[in-house]
């Protein structure tokens, strides 16, 4: 075989196997109370790992790599995260999720697949991701795993807490509610909404960024709930972000209560 001939032969099998890989998204909800979060993590259970399991087991891949929009942490439910693999073509994308969904504990759902372009990273990608996060006033054992009860949150002044969520909209600097051990340099993030609403025994609290930090909502919601009872909310919120130091901040909310909500693109 003339060196000429093999250089072809190789470039015909390359390009064989290019088009016959295609890159998937899929959108994810999940329980999050048994999980140590999002993230493959050493000895701990999570929700990136199971779901590489049960797709490599189906599709026989070992090296599957499975890319989510952002980590969630322990405890955190999702109602929309999304992830992205490349595999060869799936013939049937309906028989495949209901495989999917067939063999995934009752704790983890796959609720959309689609194949999408080559260039489609789901954390790189995104514009937008928003949370929401569920104070519950009235006692339930049905609210007890997904809110966090206390029936002093009745009485919240959510005009108010809207006064003061307005002071996190706009580009600035979330080292005050992030993690000591956050490891990002740039802790920037651009708020697009940050507002309250009561609607029954609930209360809710949804915020959307660009990106969030590790523990960032669940420490906004936390100070937000002290700066409530603050003559001056808004100047209190901004005082701690100028600070720019965790210690300023007050405690984070239970994880229980977090739900990632939706990625956009």
């Amino acid at each position: 075989m003339s060196g000429q001939f093999k250089r072809i032969v190789v470039k015909f099998c390359a390009d064989f196997l290019i088009r016959f890989v295609a890159n998937y998204k899929i959108i994810i909800q999940y329980d999050g109370t048994d999980y140590s979060g999002w993230q493959i993590q050493k000895n701990a259970v999570t929700v990136q790992q199971i779901l590489t399991e049960k797709i490599s087991l189906i599709l026989r891949e070992k090296d599957l790599i499975i890319t989510g929009s952002g980590r969630t942490d322990a405890g955190v439910h999702s109602l929309g995260q999304t992830a992205n693999f490349k595999t060869d073509i799936i013939k049937d994308i309906g028989k495949f999720m209901h495989s999917l969904n067939s063999i995934l504990p009752k704790d983890i759902s796959v609720n959309s697949l689609e194949e999408v372009s080559e260039e489609f990273n789901a954390r790189f990608s995104a514009k937008k991701r928003s949370y929401f996060y569920i104070l519950n006033f009235a006692k339930s054992p049905f609210y007890e795993k997904y809110t966090w009860y206390d029936s002093r949150f009745e009485n919240l002044d959510i005009e108010k807490l809207n006064r003061a969520a307005k002071i996190l909209k706009g580009i600035n600097d979330f080292t005050s509610f992030s993690r000591k051990d956050e490891e990002k340099m740039n802790k920037n993030c651009e708020i697009f909404e940050a507002s309250w609403r009561k609607k029954g025994n609930l209360v809710l609290f949804y915020i959307e960024a660009n990106r969030f930090l590790r523990g960032m909502v669940r420490a906004i919601t936390g100070t937000m709930l002290k700066a409530v009872n603050q003559d001056e909310p808004g100047k209190y919120i901004k005082n701690i972000l100028e600070a720019a130091d965790r210690s300023s901040a007050d405690e984070s909310v239970p994880a229980k209560g977090l739900f990632l909500y939706k990625v956009k693109y």
